[in-house]
């Protein structure tokens, strides 16, 4: 069978199992509906911004140290007023990074903090600590730490303006193009990568948003995972998932493609395949950001009721005739 019709097969295949949409919605999105109130346009914005503080790798620590003092420091912003998680970074998180810096027998952390595109924004430095202390990576130590640094790294993000910069109000208030950020697609066989991330761009720009590979301006995130697992009868399950998230690191759903095909055949071009695929999950990330954006709709008013006629006048009391 030439690729081209095995392409064409895949994307017939492909046709035949609609996407499947997972909404992050078990709470309502929408906190003031129905009592919006003057200052709703403002509250309903999401977060300008989230911190994402991964395990560092060169603090001098072990991983299992790293991963530690990360939730920490986390939680040390959180009480400073600053959203923060101890996480790797979603496409519109702005990563904090720790070093470490052996300075005699005390150990100084360093805090970089980068935006979503990776540009440094600025660092500050943390308390000297005792060498013994930091390598014995004791939680209450670390606790200690985080909580004497978490306002440094406060008061840095408030040099940089991190909400001011980080949110497009004209877009959410609809008077322009909402900017989403195509974070890529990884894990395809062939160049599924490449071609799925280009038709779904060309796909959210005929829906009316606004695609764009850097993060600054963007109010949510788009980003794409493949896994190609083989399956008995010479198959291989193909698994799409399009995960949406917005700009305080919150995944607003996913859309979900699941179908088989002849194993291999998409370990070259994907063609007419991806063309399909991003049709389908289009749609479904359109309905993601519109229950994440738009108001609820106002239930219908009932239809007036027809003008009864009027009741007649209650019937005179009985007496006797004069």
């Amino acid at each position: 069978m030439r690729w081209s019709d095995r392409c064409r097969q895949a994307a017939r295949l492909l046709r035949l199992l609609p996407a499947v949409l997972l909404l992050a919605a078990c709470v309502d999105m929408r906190p003031y509906a129905g009592n919006p109130g003057g200052a709703a346009p403002r509250l309903v914005l999401p977060p300008a911004y989230r911190i994402a503080v991964p395990p560092p790798q060169q603090a001098l620590l072990t991983d299992a140290g790293a991963q530690a003092f990360a939730r920490e420091l986390a939680e040390a912003l959180q009480a400073n007023e600053v959203p923060a998680a101890a996480t790797d970074p979603n496409p519109l998180d702005w990563p904090l990074t720790v070093t470490a810096e052996r300075q005699g027998q005390a150990v100084r952390p360093r805090y970089e903090l980068r935006d979503a595109d990776g540009v440094s924004l600025g660092t500050a430095e943390g308390q000297a600590v005792p060498l013994r202390l930091w390598g014995g990576e004791a939680a209450a130590q670390f606790k200690a730490v985080a909580v004497a640094d978490a306002p440094a790294v406060a008061e840095l993000l408030g040099r940089v303006e991190a909400a001011r910069k980080a949110s497009d109000p004209a877009a959410l208030a609809g008077k322009g193009p909402m900017r989403i950020r195509l974070a890529g697609v990884k894990g395809a066989p062939g160049d599924g990568n490449t071609s799925l991330n280009a038709r779904m761009r060309d796909f959210l720009t005929r829906l009316g948003y606004l695609p764009q590979d850097g993060a600054e301006g963007a109010t949510y995130a788009v980003q794409g995972d493949v896994k190609a697992v083989d399956v008995p009868g010479g198959q291989q399950r193909i698994e799409l998932q399009w995960i949406v998230s917005r700009r305080d690191g919150h995944e607003l759903g996913r859309v979900v493609q699941l179908n088989e095909v002849p194993r291999g055949t998409l370990n070259g071009l994907w063609g007419d395949v991806a063309y399909v695929v991003a049709e389908q999950a289009a749609g479904g990330i359109r309905e993601v950001l519109q229950n994440a954006v738009l108001p609820p709709e106002e239930a219908p008013k009932p239809a007036a009721a027809a003008a009864a006629p009027p009741e007649p006048p209650p019937p005179a009391p009985r007496g006797r005739a004069d």
